[in-house]
């Protein structure tokens, strides 16, 4: 009976903190077409596997899909579009201890590839 009763009160939360579906981050001024092109020619692909990327079948990183589903950006910050291009330019200063490299680009290629990790669903 007890066991019935914190399954009762725990299962609502547990949907609580799952990322609604209807809601896809938008990146300003992203563009998910430049993003795969900036996703391929940085080989992204070496480490992740990444949907819609040829070549993109690394197993070093996680994998790339369904990224505007997750609640956290590399599992521990807010997956919101700052964040994600703030972590695709220079990850190491956000987490030392991750294995992502910082990658000299733009703020610009770092942002349509945000944009394209979030409408390639």
């Amino acid at each position: 009976m007890m066991r019935q009763l914190s399954l009762f009160i725990l299962l609502p939360l547990l949907f609580a903190c799952a990322p609604e579906r209807d809601y896809v981050p938008r990146v300003v001024d992203g563009d998910a077409d430049r993003g795969r092109e900036a996703l391929a020619r940085y080989e992204c692909g070496v480490c992740h596997v990444i949907p819609g990327v040829a070549d993109a079948v690394g197993k070093v990183g996680p994998a790339l899909d369904h990224y505007s589903r997750r609640s956290y950006v590399a599992g521990k910050f807010p997956n919101e579009p700052d964040m994600l291009v703030r972590w695709i330019v220079d990850a190491p200063a956000m987490a030392p201890q991750t294995a992502m490299p910082a990658i000299s680009m733009s703020e610009q290629d770092a942002r349509d590839m945000a944009a394209y990790l979030y409408e390639s669903d």
